[in-house]
Protein backbone atom coordinates (compact mmCIF):
# COMPACT_ATOMS: atom_id res chain seq x y z
CA UNK A 1 0.00 0.00 0.00
CA UNK A 2 1.51 3.43 -1.04
CA UNK A 3 1.82 6.55 1.31
CA UNK A 4 -0.93 9.02 0.61
CA UNK A 5 0.84 12.14 -0.41
CA UNK A 6 -0.54 14.77 2.30
CA UNK A 7 0.46 18.11 2.99
CA UNK A 8 1.70 16.77 6.58
CA UNK A 9 3.67 14.27 4.69
CA UNK A 10 4.86 16.80 1.95
CA UNK A 11 5.94 18.91 4.69
CA UNK A 12 8.04 16.40 6.76
CA UNK A 13 9.82 15.73 3.77
CA UNK A 14 10.82 18.89 2.68
CA UNK A 15 12.08 19.60 6.20
CA UNK A 16 14.05 16.37 6.34
CA UNK A 17 15.68 17.28 2.97
CA UNK A 18 16.17 20.07 3.81
CA UNK A 19 18.82 19.20 6.54
CA UNK A 20 20.60 17.01 3.82
CA UNK A 21 23.63 18.39 2.56
CA UNK A 22 23.16 19.52 -0.83
CA UNK A 23 26.35 21.34 -2.41
CA UNK A 24 24.18 22.19 -5.81
CA UNK A 25 21.33 23.81 -3.74
CA UNK A 26 23.80 25.77 -1.18
CA UNK A 27 25.90 26.89 -3.98
CA UNK A 28 21.78 28.72 -5.85
CA UNK A 29 21.26 30.01 -2.05
CA UNK A 30 24.85 31.74 -2.20
CA UNK A 31 24.64 33.16 -5.68
CA UNK A 32 21.21 35.30 -4.53
CA UNK A 33 22.66 36.05 -1.61
CA UNK A 34 26.00 37.59 -3.57
CA UNK A 35 23.11 39.41 -5.58
CA UNK A 36 21.87 41.69 -2.91
CA UNK A 37 23.22 45.03 -2.84
CA UNK A 38 24.58 46.77 -0.45
CA UNK A 39 21.34 48.47 1.87
CA UNK A 40 19.12 45.93 0.46
CA UNK A 41 17.59 42.80 2.27
CA UNK A 42 15.94 39.57 1.07
CA UNK A 43 14.50 36.79 3.30
CA UNK A 44 15.13 33.42 3.68
CA UNK A 45 12.09 32.51 1.79
CA UNK A 46 12.66 34.61 -1.00
CA UNK A 47 16.92 33.30 -1.46
CA UNK A 48 15.17 30.17 -1.20
CA UNK A 49 12.71 30.70 -3.93
CA UNK A 50 14.68 32.77 -5.97
CA UNK A 51 16.95 29.61 -6.20
CA UNK A 52 14.62 27.33 -7.29
CA UNK A 53 14.09 26.11 -4.03
CA UNK A 54 10.46 27.48 -2.54
CA UNK A 55 9.69 25.99 0.79
CA UNK A 56 13.07 25.58 1.88
CA UNK A 57 13.34 28.93 4.11
CA UNK A 58 15.26 26.75 6.67
CA UNK A 59 17.70 25.07 4.55
CA UNK A 60 19.07 28.96 3.98
CA UNK A 61 18.88 29.54 7.85
CA UNK A 62 20.80 26.07 8.38
CA UNK A 63 23.46 27.47 5.82
CA UNK A 64 24.04 30.67 7.23
CA UNK A 65 24.49 29.16 10.70
CA UNK A 66 26.98 26.54 9.42
CA UNK A 67 28.68 27.72 6.16
CA UNK A 68 32.03 29.66 6.03
CA UNK A 69 30.54 33.40 6.07
CA UNK A 70 33.47 34.60 4.55
CA UNK A 71 32.57 36.90 1.32
CA UNK A 72 28.88 36.33 2.03
CA UNK A 73 26.43 39.06 3.03
CA UNK A 74 24.77 37.02 5.46
CA UNK A 75 23.49 40.69 7.24
CA UNK A 76 21.08 41.13 4.20
CA UNK A 77 18.58 38.21 5.01
CA UNK A 78 16.01 38.30 7.42
CA UNK A 79 13.02 37.14 8.09
CA UNK A 80 9.46 37.35 6.68
CA UNK A 81 8.51 40.71 7.91
CA UNK A 82 11.98 42.40 8.17
CA UNK A 83 12.77 41.00 11.76
CA UNK A 84 16.34 39.57 12.36
CA UNK A 85 15.91 36.06 13.35
CA UNK A 86 19.33 36.01 15.42
CA UNK A 87 19.11 35.92 18.91
CA UNK A 88 21.94 38.17 21.29
CA UNK A 89 25.24 39.29 19.97
CA UNK A 90 24.81 37.68 16.63
CA UNK A 91 20.90 39.81 16.50
CA UNK A 92 22.98 42.66 17.76
CA UNK A 93 26.00 42.19 14.46
CA UNK A 94 23.36 41.92 12.22
CA UNK A 95 21.82 45.50 13.01
CA UNK A 96 25.02 46.90 13.36
CA UNK A 97 25.90 45.53 9.75
CA UNK A 98 22.53 46.71 7.92
CA UNK A 99 22.90 50.31 9.68
CA UNK A 100 26.14 50.33 8.46
CA UNK A 101 25.01 49.41 4.65
CA UNK A 102 22.20 52.23 5.27
CA UNK A 103 19.22 50.23 6.07
CA UNK A 104 16.81 51.67 8.40
CA UNK A 105 14.82 50.18 11.63
CA UNK A 106 10.96 50.85 12.50
CA UNK A 107 11.79 49.41 15.82
CA UNK A 108 12.53 46.08 15.49
CA UNK A 109 12.02 45.71 11.70
CA UNK A 110 13.32 46.44 8.41
CA UNK A 111 10.95 48.59 6.32
CA UNK A 112 10.37 46.42 3.11
CA UNK A 113 8.69 48.38 1.56
CA UNK A 114 11.94 50.35 1.31
CA UNK A 115 14.79 48.31 1.38
CA UNK A 116 13.81 44.81 0.29
CA UNK A 117 15.60 43.72 -2.96
CA UNK A 118 13.34 42.51 -5.72
CA UNK A 119 14.99 38.90 -6.20
CA UNK A 120 14.95 37.48 -10.37
CA UNK A 121 13.14 33.91 -10.39
CA UNK A 122 15.35 30.75 -10.43
CA UNK A 123 14.39 30.52 -14.44
CA UNK A 124 16.16 34.05 -15.14
CA UNK A 125 19.42 33.27 -12.85
CA UNK A 126 22.29 32.76 -14.90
Amino acid sequence: MRHQITPQNLKRRILKDALRKNEDRDAAFRRIIRSIPKGKVSTYGKVAAAAGYPLYHRAVAKLLRTASLTGLPWQRIVGAGGEIKLKGEAAAEQRFRLGMEGVKFRGKRVNMEVYEHALRSWETVD
